[in-house]
């Protein structure tokens, strides 16, 4: 572990774990949230739901994904955990943020194209959105041994390059 870092890995896991409930709540809201954009309803009602939808995206759930992202990734090397748990864990987090992504595309559609574009069944949305979060959840309060998958070596052994911080010897 990098001995200058081992206090602030508490401020870390916080940062972590408080982005992944906005992030993750955000990302269960939004999809409730774009089912009530209705051309039918009045413009000034439109208009305020396209904002309150739009301004939660860009403003809460996108940038709390990135902060949840850097700070997980800083866990990672802070705490050395190179285990197979935790590459399913990152592929689970891909997902996610490809679900981030496509509800991203929904909400930029609805707003480039009202009248054409209906967004779909909020229960699509949410259920590629809750898949990978409790795979998520899961896999880190289990931490299973996962030894039947099989990794290259290039990617449970370092490379033998030089970083700024001590790797584990295996």
């Amino acid at each position: 572990m990098i001995d200058w870092l081992t206090p602030a890995v508490p401020l870390f896991k916080a940062a972590h774990i408080i982005a992944l409930v906005v992030w993750c709540g955000g990302l269960l809201a939004l999809p409730l949230m774009l089912t009530r954009h209705d051309p039918a309803i009045s413009v000034q009602d439109y208009r305020t739901i396209r904002t309150a939808s739009h301004l939660t995206y860009t403003l809460f759930v996108t940038p709390a994904a990135v902060i949840a992202v850097i700070a997980g990734t800083w866990l990672i090397f802070l705490h050395e955990v190179y285990a197979p748990w935790m590459f399913a864990k990152l592929a689970f987090v891909a997902a996610l943020v490809m679900a981030h992504a496509w509800i991203g595309h929904i909400l930029a559609k609805i707003g480039e194209e009202p009248s054409e574009h209906r967004p779909p069944s909020a229960w699509l949305p949410i259920g590629l959105a809750l898949a990978p979060m409790l795979a998520i959840l899961t896999l880190v309060l289990a931490k299973p041994v996962l030894d039947w998958v099989a990794f290259p070596d290039w990617l449970t052994e370092p490379r033998s390059g030089q970083l700024f911080f001590d790797t584990p010897r295996r």
